[in-house]
């Protein structure tokens, strides 16, 4: 049976980020995850968490301006100094909240000759966020994001999440398979999920095109969670999409699951 998490960042935003733990659990869920939570205090999520009785499965460690149409900072080899604070600032909320993942956005290159000086700073810091969050109990995971949406990403397709886990070959870094942005990228990501479900810390989704909730787009959601049900893959599912409408009305999906 799939367990699905709200994306506090994306969903329930008719009320503030503190008001939304509550919201959650009023609609059903027994876990959260947040993009960037850092707008409140580690122990006031902590706090919002045992009183609705939730679990925080993920967030990101800080990415500077890559929101903003920026690089960001875990492939930048000029900001070294700003991704480990980052990440230091990653690791106190961590320390607070275990979450079961942290994500590291790998981040853009805009002058792509020098994708290759960045794609190594950005495995030489995904392994430094491994070896932070090790100690937690805390699985590492990175993403791709499409192409599309977010022109130069380094990692826009699963065949490039496949290189660098491949590469780097640690068994703390896992595969965050969005499952939005692969359909975006014209990829199967039931195919991908059957075959590469071990490899996969945490899964989240969005149906495509328009990145609103399953059955608003183009996907067969019904094959898609069934796809993750057989596959045996045992984590949270993340709902991360952008609701058209009320989110309190966009729950349909779970018809289909």
């Amino acid at each position: 049976m799939l367990r699905f998490s709200a994306n506090l960042s994306l969903l329930f935003t008719e009320v503030e980020l503190i008001d939304r733990f509550a919201a959650a659990r009023a609609a059903g869920f027994r876990a959260v995850e947040i993009q960037f939570p850092y707008e409140l205090e580690a122990e006031t999520i902590r706090r919002k968490l045992d009183e609705h009785d939730l679990q925080l499965v993920l967030f990101n460690v800080p990415a500077g301006d890559l929101l903003q149409g920026g690089e960001g900072l875990a492939c930048v080899p000029e900001k070294q100094t700003r991704f480990r604070e980052a990440l230091a600032l990653a690791v106190g909320y961590a320390q607070v909240l275990r979450p079961a993942a942290i994500n590291v956005l790998p981040g853009r290159c805009l002058d792509p000759s020098r994708l290759d000086a960045y794609l190594a700073t950005f495995k030489r810091n995904l392994c430094l966020t491994a070896d932070m969050f090790k100690p937690l109990g805390v699985k590492t995971v990175f993403e791709a994001i499409n192409s599309l949406d977010m022109p130069g990403f380094i990692i826009d397709t699963s065949a490039k999440l496949l290189a660098v886990q491949d590469e780097l070959q640690r068994a703390d870094i896992c595969l965050q398979y969005d499952i939005y942005h692969m359909l975006r990228m014209g990829e199967d990501p039931a195919a991908f999920i059957a075959e590469h479900a071990g490899r996969i810390g945490h899964i989240q989704f969005a149906d495509c095109p328009g990145r609103g909730q399953p059955g608003s787009g183009e996907a067969d959601w019904t094959a898609l969670f069934s796809a993750i049900d057989r596959s045996g893959y045992g984590g949270w599912v993340g709902a991360e999409y952008k609701p058209i409408g009320e989110t309190s009305a966009s729950f349909g999906w779970l018809n289909y699951a």
